[in-house]
């Protein structure tokens, strides 16, 4: 706890992010005691400008916009979260399976994340979303398939590093089989690096979600920022008078908010946790 406090405290771009993702979970978390109708409830007619009663308004079918974008930050977090699980699962397990193993097994994953790496992302997410159907699980599978290969790339290459380390080899030489090195000494030892690159997956995974989502592709029954700006954008009423200030601004807002902390986090723990920023000076 002292040594978070500390670097907390060293590090300011650390602090804002950290601020500004809380606040985000806070949102999140707290959303059915923060919103003041539920996330579907339609409360006033539509296109109602900001009031005591909706402080933004209501959009085309009535329901509350801040209640909305409060709700919003629900299917945010899930996405962050369920992505990068799935990509740190596929990650780490092909990672420390190439490092460990090296000869052909290491050159097979390496030429598999070669291929995934030079695959287009965004156009063949858009294509595989639409032969899949729009839902919030596809939109997960599909981004964490498609964002493991860098983490893999860290793990393999760490761990090349540390299984020629003293302690690895003395592991062995008492007989601790795979598992045990991979638990009590790799994966220890990756902890940090792992850490620094699931902030920068979550942050890519929450606006790519929101990409898919704004180009129709996201799940219609979800609440999502992504989804309620392109309900904005398709509508009529955009252009007309100030609706675009109180519909669409606060999620594009919201969002930017988002990424930018996770960015500020990731941006801060990559001098601290990458072993290339100490090489290079």
């Amino acid at each position: 706890m002292r040594s978070v406090l500390g670097a907390l405290r060293r590090s300011p771009t650390l602090t804002v992010g950290v601020a500004m993702l809380s606040t985000v979970v806070a949102v999140g978390v707290f959303a059915p005691w923060i919103a003041p109708y539920g996330p579907k409830v339609i409360s006033e007619a539509s296109f109602q400008s900001p009031s005591r009663h909706h402080l933004l308004g209501t959009n085309d079918a009535g329901a509350d916009i801040l209640s909305r974008l409060v709700w919003g930050s629900r299917t945010t977090l899930v996405v962050a979260v369920c992505t990068t699980a799935l990509v740190l699962l596929i990650g780490i397990a092909l990672g420390l399976t190439a490092g460990l193993r090296g000869g052909l097994v290491d050159s097979a994953v390496m030429r598999l994340v070669d291929v995934f790496l030079g695959l287009p992302l965004l156009p063949l997410l858009i294509f595989v979303g639409a032969l899949a159907g729009p839902s919030l699980s596809t939109s997960i599978v599909m981004i964490g398939l498609f964002l493991w290969p860098q983490t893999a790339r860290i793990v393999r290459s760490q761990t090349l590093s540390l299984r020629h380390r003293g302690y690895v080899g003395t592991a062995r030489g008492f007989g601790g089989g795979p598992l045990y090195v991979i638990r009590r000494h790799l994966i220890p030892a990756l902890g940090p690096v792992i850490a620094a690159n699931m902030v920068f997956v979550a942050g890519v995974a929450v606006a790519v979600e929101a990409g898919l989502s704004f180009l129709g592709l996201g799940d219609p029954a979800a609440v999502s920022w992504g989804a309620e700006m392109q309900r904005a954008i398709s509508s009529s009423q955009i252009k007309l008078g100030s609706v675009w200030v109180w519909w669409l601004l606060p999620f594009g807002l919201a969002l930017t908010f988002a990424i930018f902390g996770f960015s500020l986090i990731g941006v801060a723990l990559e001098p601290r946790f990458n072993p290339r920023w100490g090489r290079a000076k």
